[in-house]
C-alpha cells in the first residue's frame, strides 16, 4: 500500500502550474512595458475572442494525452465540420439545423478516430490520426475545392462576436466547458480510470476498466469539441474554406504539453492547460501590438515547451547518495 506523502508547502508551490502563473505574470508585465495599449480592459477582454475558439479542443486533448495517446486530426475535423455546415446552409438547410450537422460531423469524425485506434491496436494513435487528418481535410477540399462559403444569417455572428452583458459569449461558454471537463477529470470515477489507463493500460484492463470504450468516448468527445470550435471559428470569420484551422492541432497540443500534461501519459491537470491557453493567447496578443514577427513568438513558445519538459525532471530527480 502506497503511503501518502505529508503536505509540503515548498512542494506545493514548486508545482509546474505555479511556474506557469509566474510566467503568465511576467508576460503581462513585459507586454505592459512594450506597448502602452496593452493594459486596456476592453482590449484584454476582446482579445480572448481571437484565441478561445481553439481552446475548446484543448479540454478533451488533456484527456487524450493523459491516456498516452494523441490526436493530430482535430484541425482537419474543424475544417470538415465547418465546410459541411456552410454547404448545408447554402443548400437550404436552416442555420440551426446546419449547426447541429456541424456538431454531428465533428462527433462522427472523432468516433472514427477512436474506433480505428481500438480496432487496430498495432497502430499508434499518431499514425491513425495522421491518416484521418489527411482524409478529413481532403474531403473538405473535395466538397468545396478552393472556394469559400458563407453568407450566414446575421444572428450567427453572435457566437464569435457577441456579448452577454460586458462578457464575450465565447468566454462564458469556455468557462462553463472548463468547469465541466475539470469536474469529469478530477472529481469522478471516469477521471480516475483515465489516469489509471495512462499509467498502465494493461493493469487497468485487468482491473476491469473498459479501456476500449473509454478511449472511443474520449476521441468522440474530442471530435464534438472540434465541431464546437468550427462553430465559433466560422462565426468569427463570417465564411469558411477547406484550409481553415490549419495548424490548430499543433497549437492545441502545445497548450496541453505546456500546461504540464505528460506525453507519456498518466500525469497532468486541467488547470495547467487552461493557464497555458491564456499564457500563449496573451503572449501572441501583446507581441502583435508591437508587430513582433511570428517567428519570434514560435521561438518563445518553443523555449517554454522545453522548460515544461525539463523542469519537472530536474525538480523531482532523486539526489545522489
Amino acid at each position: 500500500m502506497e503511503l501518502q506523502q505529508p503536505f509540503s508547502l515548498k512542494r506545493f508551490f514548486l508545482q509546474w502550474e505555479w511556474m506557469l502563473v509566474l510566467i503568465f505574470v511576467a508576460v503581462n508585465v513585459i507586454n505592459m512595458n512594450l506597448s502602452p495599449y496593452y493594459l486596456d480592459a476592453e482590449g484584454l477582454r476582446d482579445a480572448t475572442m481571437s484565441f478561445l475558439d481553439k481552446a475548446f479542443i484543448v479540454l478533451p486533448m488533456v484527456f487524450i494525452i493523459i491516456l498516452g495517446d494523441i490526436d493530430i486530426s482535430v484541425a482537419s475535423i474543424v475544417a470538415l465540420a465547418s465546410v459541411v455546415m456552410a454547404v448545408s446552409f447554402q443548400a437550404g438547410v436552416p442555420m440551426a439545423a446546419a449547426m447541429v450537422i456541424c456538431l454531428l460531423v465533428g462527433t462522427a469524425c472523432g468516433f472514427v478516430n477512436g474506433w480505428l485506434i481500438v480496432r487496430f491496436k498495432e497502430l499508434s494513435s499518431v499514425i491513425v490520426t495522421l491518416a484521418t487528418m489527411i482524409i478529413f481535410r481532403g474531403i473538405a477540399y473535395i466538397i468545396l475545392e478552393d472556394q469559400s462559403a458563407g453568407k450566414f444569417p446575421a444572428w450567427f455572428k453572435f457566437l464569435g462576436w457577441g456579448y452577454i452583458g460586458e462578457v464575450p459569449f465565447m468566454l462564458i461558454m469556455f468557462v462553463l466547458a472548463v468547469l465541466f471537463f475539470s469536474w469529469a477529470l478530477h472529481k469522478t470515477a471516469f477521471g480516475r480510470r483515465v489516469y489509471s489507463m495512462g499509467n498502465n493500460v494493461t493493469a487497468a484492463r485487468f482491473s476491469g476498466i473498459n479501456v476500449d470504450g473509454i478511449r472511443i468516448l474520449i476521441f468522440t468527445v474530442a471530435g464534438l469539441m472540434s465541431g464546437v470550435t468550427a462553430l465559433f471559428l466560422t462565426s468569427r470569420m463570417g465564411s469558411t474554406r477547406p484550409n481553415v484551422a490549419t495548424g490548430y492541432e499543433l497549437e492545441v497540443i502545445t497548450m496541453v504539453v505546456l500546461g504540464g500534461v505528460s506525453t507519456s501519459g498518466g500525469k497532468g491537470r486541467m488547470i495547467g492547460a487552461v493557464i497555458a491557453v491564456f499564457l500563449i493567447g496573451y503572449l501572441r496578443y501583446g507581441l502583435g501590438l508591437i508587430n513582433i514577427p511570428a517567428q519570434i513568438l514560435l521561438i518563445v513558445i518553443g523555449s517554454l515547451l522545453v522548460a515544461a519538459v525539463l523542469v519537472p525532471n530536474f525538480k523531482w530527480s532523486p539526489r545522489a547518495r
